[in-house]
């Protein structure tokens, strides 16, 4: 089946890139729609030609491609992280071989490497989900490796957890190409970003990124059951806020798209199928150990100013001007001393709220409804430029959602050239606090700058797409597309 168009020229482009399988879907060649991907094509010999193989239109091939190359990158990832997998950091090595990762960290942190059981035994600084996951996987190799005095507990701890969360980003690859069956190509900027290679398992973060990929892909699905999208949308991002609390913000963008499409039990279904999950999961911890589950809440809170976020660089420049003695200070470094946190926590949440309200209004003014992904990108960027913390590992929540709200390769490469100096300043940033001092601290900042300024101009992007839809390449090739 052929797409009728009264263009005679997208026609036969439709026609060109129909799958082979029958379905009659036109695929999108990124040679031909990204200019920064067909500019680098005429260098390396010139774009898909029309009578290119018909497999190449097939989102089956292309998927198998994503994955293998997901595969590669993680694996690639693996590799440089094997320096510090034995746990025996000595003379910084996990600086030095940027190697850092909290998997291996709080192993011993948390007290798994002592056979404490998260929430009962111990505190632990994460909410109920990700305390589990350490749990599941750390008690038993403690166990085993009380029987086995020569097995390795951190290593072993550290190769099963990259391999679970290494599962959670090929599962993730999968659905964004599934979310793009018209553009699958589009999952390539995934498999292959670098804050992936450097980041992949800094942290717990993948497991709230699969379950929030999976709650925008099951809100896309046309079911028989009506309800049942929702409902499972609300079932994943429940899971997600009890593993990190971002999940949670995404109900915003379906809040959003709900009210502009008159949609609005869709969003109550959601909603409250993620309030019953999120209780179902916690309740328990918290009535059998409530100051251990309030950990996360409390450590967020009194959490100061964090390395790299926009109140760190805005205190370096007050710096320049004043010395930050009492009377004697500059906003920035008025906003970071303790005993004006709740002042700060104020201000981060009041610019959150503010910007969020920003999205709804846009969102009900645009000329077309925004897609899902769009909204939701726009509100965890917006959480993360306002935040008080921005740790290396959280560029990965916005991944997926830059790439399905915006996958434009020029902008995205920016962003990611930003986010790898970020981690190679960081690195030098942590070396210096240990004593050895490779860089003066302006070209941290200035790498915290250049990435807060490219995430700031990903999300002018997405705005301009959503005032003009007709910029939307995604909207362009599926006007359904979430």
């Amino acid at each position: 089946m052929i797409r009728v168009d009264t263009d005679t020229e997208a026609v036969s482009e439709a026609d060109d890139n129909v799958s082979p399988s029958g379905t009659g879907t036109p695929m999108d060649s990124p040679s031909r729609s990204d200019g920064f991907v067909g500019g680098l094509a005429e260098l390396l010999g010139g774009k898909v030609g029309d009578h290119a193989s018909p497999v190449r239109h097939t989102v089956r091939f292309v998927g198998l491609i994503v994955l293998g190359l997901t595969f590669l990158t993680l694996a690639l990832h693996f590799v440089q992280k094997s320096p510090c997998r034995d746990g025996a950091w000595s003379d910084n090595k996990q600086y030095t071989h940027f190697c850092y990762t909290d998997v291996l960290a709080l192993y011993g942190a948390e007290g798994l490497a002592d056979g404490k059981v998260p929430y009962v035994d111990h505190a632990v600084e994460y909410p109920v989900l990700t305390g589990a996951m350490m749990g599941v996987i750390g008690l038993p190799i403690h166990k085993y490796g009380q029987t086995h005095p020569e097995f390795n507990q951190y290593q072993g701890f550290y190769d099963l957890t990259a391999l679970v969360l290494g599962a959670f980003a090929l599962i993730t690859a999968a659905m964004i190409v599934a979310l793009r069956n018209r553009r699958p190509w589009d999952a390539a900027m995934f498999a292959l970003s670098p804050a992936l290679l450097v980041t992949a398992t800094v942290n717990w973060d993948f497991l709230a990124i699969v379950l929030a990929v999976g709650g925008i892909y099951a809100w896309s699905r046309r079911w028989d059951w009506a309800w049942l999208p929702p409902v499972v949308t609300g079932v994943l991002f429940g899971l997600g806020a009890s593993a990190k609390l971002w999940p949670l913000f995404l109900l915003g963008g379906i809040l959003a798209v709900a009210v502009r499409n008159r949609q609005l039990s869709r969003f109550f279904i959601a909603a409250g199928a993620t309030v019953v999950t999120w209780l179902i999961v916690n309740v328990p911890v918290m009535m059998a150990n409530f100051a251990s589950w309030n950990e996360f809440f409390r450590n967020s809170n009194e959490r100061g100013v964090d390395w790299g976020v926009l109140w760190y660089v805005g205190r370096y420049f007050d710096s320049k001007f004043w010395s930050g003695a009492p009377g004697d200070s500059g906003l920035f470094q008025y906003l970071s001393r303790d005993e004006n946190r709740s002042l700060l926590n104020f201000i981060c949440y009041a610019l959150f709220l503010g910007a969020c309200a920003g999205v709804f209004w846009l969102a009900q003014k645009a000329p077309a409804a925004p897609r899902l992904t769009q909204l939701t990108f726009l509100i965890v960027a917006f959480f993360l430029l306002f935040s008080k913390v921005w740790s290396q590992q959280f560029t990965l929540w916005l991944l997926p959602l830059a790439i399905l709200a915006r996958p434009r390769w020029g902008a995205f490469l920016l962003w990611q050239f930003a986010e790898l100096g970020y981690f190679l300043a960081f690195y030098g940033e942590l070396l210096g606090a240990s004593g050895k001092n490779v860089m003066p601290e302006g070209v941290f900042v200035l790498a915290s700058t250049f990435r807060w300024v490219t995430v700031a101009a990903l999300c002018v992007l997405v705005i301009q797409d959503i005032r003009h839809p007709k910029r939307d390449v995604v909207r362009q090739s599926d006007p359904l597309a979430v």
